[in-house]
């Protein structure tokens, strides 16, 4: 097992876990469940597959209790058409520029499964493989998978954990691990679609948002950086203040509709946990708070989300029905000097957290 994170700051209380079966794959592979709750009525509930958040169940103000998180009430709905809704996404999350990249004088070639770009990871990336998993001490999940060398175009056997725990200050850390037989390009990232007013609750336009971020990528029209890292002074892409989404997203070139899909390099020393974002639903006084240890956070609006899908509640997921917060190097890192080291070598440790703080008004 790869060695876990001695977090110093983290204040481990007691949880309690159930595992519950959540289906198969037609292949007669077994899929697990975990229910993580703490003794506040916060309750984070987990799968194998994909090594996923499939609810995150969060008192509000007027003591309703709502999950928060975009999904499907059973596994047959994230294996038929998912828009990658809170799953592990890898080898590499986001977006690699034609599908190709050089490593050592080699190039290597992966399919492209969003535009010219190979996207999370690619047409079989980590969203889709059964992560075996256990249980660790009273409050942590741990998952783990071994991609194999050549993985989707990939070089070198990779050997991966993705570590969830919860505590009673209303904590969610999420701590990805890896090591690798050759060197390769790593971007782990989670991809979860928040709803603070509850999955069901429509668009996420009232939400109010702050990115510690003074600077964000300009992309091109097939969604790969420039290169540039641009001031967000004067942007629809300044979030450093709180600010209602609907003031500015709808100024923003979302992959060619309005709304965001950037990233956000955020502020401070990368690999150092420190503050990330913020989000607010003051009509149900939800908020959450992210820390995290990687350089950048992908900001997306749902764009793409067309009312085509039915959620766990059958309610239609409609465009801009979630936010997600991807923590995550910068998109297409391999390719571009410039950006934070995305090379993953033998002999080294890959290891990332977030930390997502979870409150709601009394």
């Amino acid at each position: 097992m790869l060695r876990r994170l001695l977090h110093s700051s983290w204040k481990t209380m007691p949880v309690t876990i159930e595992q519950f079966p959540f289906g198969k794959l037609p292949s007669g592979q077994e899929v697990s469940g975990f229910k993580l709750a703490n003794k506040n009525g916060l309750e984070v509930h987990l799968m194998s597959y994909g090594a996923a958040i499939l609810k995150i169940l969060m008192p509000s103000k007027q003591g309703r209790v709502d999950d928060v998180t975009l999904g499907f009430e059973d596994i047959e709905g994230y294996l038929n058409k998912s828009p990658y809704f809170s799953v592990s996404c890898g080898r590499v999350a986001n977006r690699i520029a034609g599908g190709k990249f050089t490593v050592d004088g080699k190039e290597y070639s992966l399919a492209v499964n969003n535009g010219p770009n190979s996207l999370h990871g690619g047409i079989k990336g980590f969203d889709k493989a059964v992560w075996g998993a256990k249980q660790v001490g009273e409050d942590t999940v741990v998952f783990s998978h071994v991609s194999p060398n050549g993985d989707e175009g990939y070089p070198g056997e990779l050997s991966l954990e993705a570590e969830y725990s919860l505590n009673d200050e209303n904590q969610l850390s999420l701590e990805y691990r890896a090591t690798t037989t050759a060197a390769t390009p790593i971007n782990i990232a989670n991809h979860t679609y928040f709803n603070l007013l509850g999955e069901a609750g429509g668009t996420v336009e009232s939400h109010e948002v702050e990115v510690k971020a003074d600077r964000y990528l300009p992309v091109n029209d097939v969604q790969i950086p420039t290169g540039e890292l641009a001031d967000v002074m004067g942007t629809p892409y300044d979030l450093r203040a709180r600010v209602r989404l609907d003031s500015q997203m709808f100024d923003s070139d979302g992959g060619g509709v309005p709304g965001y899909d950037h990233n956000f390099c955020v502020n401070g020393t990368a690999g150092t946990l420190r503050p990330c974002a913020s989000v607010w639903e003051t009509s149900v006084g939800r908020y959450m708070h992210i820390e995290t240890t990687q350089p950048g956070v992908q900001v997306y609006t749902a764009n793409f989300l067309d009312g085509s899908l039915f959620g766990k509640t059958g309610s239609r997921y409609v465009k801009h029905a979630g936010v997600c917060f991807e923590t995550q190097n910068y998109p297409d890192a391999i390719n571009q000097p410039s950006f934070p080291k995305s090379l993953l070598r033998p002999g080294e440790k890959y290891n990332e957290r977030t930390v997502y703080t979870f409150g709601w008004d009394s």
